[in-house]
């Protein structure tokens, strides 16, 4: 009597999609009914810097830990992606390998080159879509062309129906064996766990990382904030966003799930305003991932080529000084600090701030995008470039130059008592609310009683806003009659 053959493997890629429910790659894995390896590549090529960097190790360790539980383990070998996975596959005799499809440019080229080294080698790939709720090329105008006006694009996709539903997370995986060659990969030290910068002192404590605390939050959201979200989303003084993007991020939940879970609770309330605003932020991250698919140079170049010769000043001192939020604007200010201690921003803040380099300091765009990208918890490639270039006046779709935020105005409108900043800059904790906004305007009345002194406990404005406006506008002017003459 001959026994029965061992079923081959097949192996399962996780890369910023730290979850296992609605994941299509390990779904369709599990499907198979072939044991299962569930494999990591630590590539340097992919593996960002800063807090971003921190948070995929502790979104990877919280997969582990996950799976774990369910009697498996998390392969994590360090190496270029091609030559690891080749390796893997002839070690472990793998058949097929599934992934969930990547859109940065970075991670489109290496799975290109993978999906056709592994097919020539007769090993199957299959690759699925699990980051977005519409893929880069689904919405297209009539003409076959990428939009360039999200609210277009919005309602084009809007067209096409509800996304599809999340999948289940599998019932049982059957885990196959570690080859022999893989086994130092799966201890916890081989998991590289980037640090935090030393300033991040309270990114940790901010975010909890399992997919599990991404569901939590989300139904916390639904239950206590959605039903304020179109006004107070705009409030840094108030509870008002969902606080999922840095989970959207990790791929510890998924924009599918997110969805399904709003219109279910929209279903229970019947708030079909609020519940719109929210869902259109989703739309707004597969509108800024459909524009890096088209356009890779996002991050670096600007979309509208008269802003190339932009005559930019970037002043480094006055860059420092936005970075560590000494720019004398306390909501600039507040925003900056809560940035290096958090690893966040409030979404107007984030707004606000770079209007205030890019217009008031005119300071070039992807000194700030760069910044971002090393400080967010939740810097992503294309929505960080995108609202960057938005920002700007320098991408598709972009709020236009002359469209310059009064940090002052901003503040008084959207953190009107000061609490936000009172939270971030503390020495101006003890000024009253009319002052908060302004402290240079204090008398020396009210400054020896406060003991506080203007320039000292806390710096002078470093421009003068009108004049720092008149002047972007007449860069800019000067630009467009360059390009005309």
């Amino acid at each position: 009597m001959t026994a029965s053959k061992t079923p081959s493997p097949v192996l399962v890629l996780f890369r910023d999609d730290f979850r296992l429910s609605d994941n299509p790659a390990l779904h369709a894995a599990c499907a198979t009914g072939q044991p299962v390896l569930c494999t990591y590549v630590q590539d340097e090529a992919c593996l960002p810097k800063g807090v971003i960097g921190w948070w995929l190790g502790q979104a990877a360790g919280a997969l582990t830990e996950a799976l774990g539980k369910l009697g498996g383990t998390l392969l994590t070998p360090q190496g270029e992606t091609l030559a690891v996975v080749k390796d893997l596959v002839k070690a472990a005799g793998v058949s097929e390998v599934f992934w969930n499809r990547r859109y940065d440019p970075v991670g489109k080229e290496i799975d290109t080159a993978l999906k056709a080294t592994l097919t020539e080698q007769g090993v199957a790939v299959q690759s699925l879509s699990a980051r977005l709720l519409h893929e880069p090329w689904a919405v297209r105008t009539g003409a076959g062309q990428p939009y360039r006006i999200f609210t277009a694009w919005w309602r084009a996709a809007r067209e096409l129906g509800e996304p599809g539903r999340p999948l289940p997370t599998p019932q049982a995986i059957q885990f196959a064996a570690v080859p022999e060659a893989f086994k130092k990969d799966v201890s916890a030290k081989a998991l590289l766990k980037p640090a935090l910068p030393e300033d991040a002192t309270q990114a940790a404590q901010y975010w909890p990382c399992s997919e599990e605390n991404a569901h939590t939050i989300l139904e916390d959201f639904l239950d206590d904030t959605l039903a304020h979200y179109e006004t107070d989303r705009d409030r840094p003084d108030r509870e008002g966003t969902s606080g999922l993007s840095p989970y959207l991020r990790a791929g510890l939940i998924s924009a599918r799930q997110i969805w399904q879970a709003a219109r279910k609770a929209e279903a229970r309330s019947g708030d079909h305003v609020n519940t719109e605003k929210f869902l259109s932020e989703l739309g707004w991250r597969d509108f800024g991932w459909m524009q890096l698919f088209y356009e890779p140079q996002m991050p670096t170049r600007n979309l509208r080529s008269e802003f190339d010769g932009m005559p930019w000043q970037n002043d480094a001192e006055a860059f420092t000084a936005w970075t560590e939020g000494r720019t004398g604007y306390p909501l600039v200010d507040a925003g900056m600090r809560e940035l290096r201690a958090t690893g966040t921003m409030h979404n107007r803040v984030r707004m606000v701030v770079a209007s205030f380099l890019t217009k008031h300091l005119l300071t070039d765009w992807r000194k700030g995008e760069r910044w971002f990208y090393e400080r967010l918890v939740d810097a992503d490639p294309a929505l960080n470039a995108m609202n960057w270039q938005w920002c700007a006046g320098t991408g598709i779709d972009s709020s236009p130059w002359f469209r310059i935020f009064n940090p002052v105005g901003q503040s008084e409108k959207f953190d009107p008592s000061g609490a936000y900043i009172r939270t971030w800059v503390p020495e101006l904790a003890g000024l009253p609310d009319k002052l908060i906004h302004t402290p240079w305007k204090m008398d020396a009345t009210l400054s020896r009683h406060l003991r506080f002194v203007p320039g000292t406990t806390y710096p002078h404005p470093i421009v003068e806003l009108k004049q720092a406006r008149a002047i972007a506008l007449e860069s800019y002017k000067n630009l467009k009659g360059s390009e005309q003459s």
